[in-house]
């Protein structure tokens, strides 16, 4: 049985959840580059949810992300991300975060394929080292977040999803910046943790699903997300 501690920010507005996530994001020495520079461009959209333990808010969650993107695919621009922000509950382990985020993409996943296929350009077995989450034919890498994450650039306050698209991966590849990028994170990474996330892969190696929840698998570790 999983026991939740008690939210106290049942009342704030949406508003002042989508600053404090920004500030997050701004704050000193922050690793992710890519997450800063969408934030200074306004590529960052937000949604700010009920209970991460609930489905009541999933068909809210998906016109979001459905909407962003649109915008998404709209854009010559590098750097877009949405991020889904959830009021409750006050995880207090890194385990019972990785079993909601499963259970939130599970079922965005199942709700997603009643109108759209799997976006072709990965794989959707989770598995697979070609795996990526897909949501209206668009391939996500997650990066989630949430109050007991042992790693620093992860431990935010509010359980988070954040959704970046894969293909803006693959054109920072294909233009030779993706490694830079990724230096440079690491390098950032060091100093704000004092390590670098010992679950970040480089890409194609093994399975991205390794790498959500924030937390640390062993090569045992089997993602418990059912294959579309």
């Amino acid at each position: 049985m999983i026991n939740f501690k008690k939210n106290t920010d049942t009342y704030k507005s949406d508003t002042d959840i989508k600053t404090e996530f920004e500030n997050f994001v701004k704050s000193k020495n922050f690793p992710c580059v890519a997450a800063i520079t969408a934030l200074k461009r306004d590529q960052i959209r937000t949604y700010v949810a009920g209970n991460m333990a609930c489905p009541q808010d999933d068909q809210g969650i998906l016109k979001f992300i459905y909407e962003f993107i649109d915008i998404y695919r709209e854009s010559d621009a590098d750097f877009f991300s949405a991020a889904v922000i959830f009021r409750s509950p006050d995880i207090n382990e890194e385990r019972v975060f990785e079993q909601l985020l499963w259970q939130r993409l599970q079922a965005l996943a199942i709700l997603d394929a009643r109108n759209f296929d799997y976006d072709n350009r990965v794989n959707a077995n989770p598995s697979s080292p070609e795996f990526s989450f897909s949501l209206k034919k668009e391939a996500f890498f997650i990066v989630g977040m949430n109050p007991a994450s042992s790693r620093p650039s992860r431990k935010f306050k509010y359980p988070v999803l954040i959704f970046n698209p894969h293909e803006q991966f693959t054109k920072l590849r294909k233009l030779n910046r993706y490694d830079k990028m990724k230096n440079i994170i690491r390098q950032r990474d060091m100093v704000y943790s004092g390590s670098v996330n010992p679950m970040l892969d480089d890409f194609a190696e093994v399975s991205e699903a390794t790498q959500y929840s924030g937390a640390q698998h062993d090569s045992m570790w089997k993602c418990p997300l059912n294959k579309r």
